[in-house]
């Protein structure tokens, strides 16, 4: 990397870089002993039902994956790639999946805590409230999935491609969009079209966010939940 892209690159430059990454590890490790430490001891304690023993099992689990997959990911900006004069980055296939499984990882970590915290709401099972909830799970797809094309878009640097809204440069749709082969791997692996992706998929999952909570204002809902729909439509304007 210092080769062939920051030969001119300062003391003081490297050392703000080095102190990134070596936060990013040290804060990586503090939240695995937030996680194992406490779990051990409710465990020795006896603290822990049957249930939820598996879930603090999975979690662990789940954190020192996330470990592992973030090793996986830098080492892959380390290698040297001989027929590659490209900037020096790490793939974003592993980028990818160390985002997916922070997002798993804190998901799951919200669902428990919640449910060990507030009680689970008795609602009658109507139509309209299985539809409420199949949209709440759709919408939630949608978001994980524009995550995803997000960390694309950051492992190669589509974000550099295009810098105009709506359009992409003078069209609609890039002249370049299916320009690798097979068509398949531009999904992937073309900056323009990872980028047209993630601009289809954001303005989706902010439609979705904005038909669900309407959708839900005609539902008598407790105070609780509409609360939780109403945040998520603020988070997606100001995201």
């Amino acid at each position: 990397s210092f080769n062939s892209l920051n030969h001119d690159m300062t003391l003081a430059e490297f050392k703000f870089i080095w102190y990134m990454e070596y936060s990013h590890r040290m804060w990586g490790r503090v939240v695995g002993l937030a996680y194992i430490l406490p779990a051990a001891y409710f465990w020795r304690r006896g603290w822990l039902s049957r249930p939820l023993k598996g879930c603090v099992l999975a979690l662990c689990g789940l954190v020192c994956f996330q470990g592992l997959l973030g090793w996986y990911m830098v080492k892959s900006g380390l290698e040297e790639k001989p027929d590659s004069y490209d900037i020096p980055r790490v793939s974003q296939y592993r980028l990818a999946a160390h985002l997916g499984s922070a997002l798993v990882l804190y998901s799951a970590s919200l669902w428990t805590g919640l449910s060990l915290l507030l009680p689970r709401h008795k609602l009658p099972e109507t139509h309209q409230l299985l539809r409420l909830r199949q949209y709440a799970h759709g919408t939630t797809a949608l978001i994980f999935l524009t995550a995803l094309s997000g960390a694309f878009v950051a492992g190669l640097d589509a974000g550099l491609v295009y810098n105009s809204f709506p359009k992409m440069g003078e069209r609609w749709i890039p002249d370049d969009l299916l320009a690798f082969s097979p068509v398949l791997r531009n999904i992937f692996e073309n900056p323009t079209t990872v980028q047209f992706d993630h601009r289809i998929l954001g303005i989706a999952s902010f439609t979705a966010v904005t038909a669900l909570y309407l959708f839900s204002r005609k539902i008598p809902l407790p105070r609780r939940t509409r609360m939780a729909v109403t945040s998520l439509l603020a988070v997606a304007c100001m995201q």
